[in-house]
């Protein structure tokens, strides 16, 4: 059977209040399977306002109205309000997404510390923030995450190290085509990816003519053929569980009506042999629709011994 991955990445306080709650309803009324990927420390949504300054992020902001997605109150969290600790406050709603059978696992500490500053962070700070975020997951769950989803496709060498020695089993860090053990400058990181195949909602909503009416048949074209691993596909719990859950419920039905299984990534790293696995350079590169640049999927590596 085809298969593609719902990947939830939830980035707010907010979302985690409202977002997350409907769309474990939603999944469960069409019997789908996905991950959920937590921020697990303070809510600073806020100090995004920085990124006014980066090629390309008003152009987005424009298109996917971002006001309307994330309120007001969300827009001031880490400015003008103190940014709400999302593991503290909402561990009921996160223990209860496991409790559901959801596939659980952490997206980061502090949402915009970590993908606006990781890019350039030393390693002091990378192992800082992930341990934070692998302690808080522990404290709630009561055991430690096996997977980890990178807050904006963001990481650097540290962060792709310490994979390995938190104890991850797998990670979706980057967009990409397929699964792949990554190497970074000819090192090779034991700690399979699994990336986001498919663009996101915000990436296509506003662009050559499309909109919220429409934007679920751009998807579903793309995904008539089914790779040989599948699809990953990365949501979030601001945007399709809350605004666009009408949307989401619409591609739930389509990817069903295609004949694909909706799973999640710990169903996929099992169907896979990581020996196996290609090895892949990762990289710094652009997706259309998405502001800055982001870790990509680069050429398959072959080195002297394999070569």
């Amino acid at each position: 059977m085809r298969s593609l991955v719902l990947k939830i990445d939830v980035d707010t306080y907010r979302g985690t209040l409202i977002g997350v709650p409907r769309l474990v309803e939603l999944l469960l009324r069409h019997h789908a399977d996905a991950s959920f990927l937590f921020s697990l420390g303070p809510d600073h949504t806020g100090r995004a306002i920085k990124r006014v300054f980066r090629r390309g992020f008003m152009k987005k902001v424009s298109r996917t109205s971002v006001l309307s997605h994330y309120g007001v109150k969300t827009l001031m969290y880490g400015t003008l309000l103190p940014g709400p600790d999302i593991g503290r406050c909402c561990s009921g709603i996160l223990r209860s997404v496991g409790d559901a059978g959801f596939e659980t696992g952490i997206h980061c500490w502090d949402h915009i510390r970590w993908q606006d500053g990781v890019r350039h962070a030393d390693a002091r700070w990378t192992e800082r923030e992930l341990q934070l975020a692998v302690e808080r997951y522990k404290e709630i769950f009561g055991e430690a995450a096996s997977v980890h989803g990178a807050a904006g496709w963001q990481m650097n060498p540290h962060a792709l190290r310490l994979m390995q020695r938190l104890g991850f089993s797998y990670s979706s860090d980057c967009r990409g085509r397929h699964p792949f053990l990554p190497v970074w400058n000819a090192e090779i990181v034991n700690c399979p990816q699994l990336p986001t195949t498919l663009p996101t909602l915000d990436e296509l909503i506003g662009v050559d003519g499309i909109d919220e009416q429409n934007v679920h048949e751009q998807l579903l074209a793309l995904t008539r053929e089914a790779p040989t691993n599948g699809h990953v596909f990365t949501l979030h719990a601001e945007l399709e569980g809350m605004k666009l859950l009408p949307v989401f419920e619409k591609l739930l039905l389509g990817w069903q009506a295609q004949g694909y299984k909706l799973t999640t990534l710990r169903d996929l790293a099992a169907s896979l042999d990581p020996y196996y696995l290609p090895r892949h350079e990762i990289l710094w590169g652009g997706v259309p629709g998405r502001s800055g640049e982001l870790l990509v999927q680069g050429a398959e590596f072959l080195s002297e011994m394999t070569a």
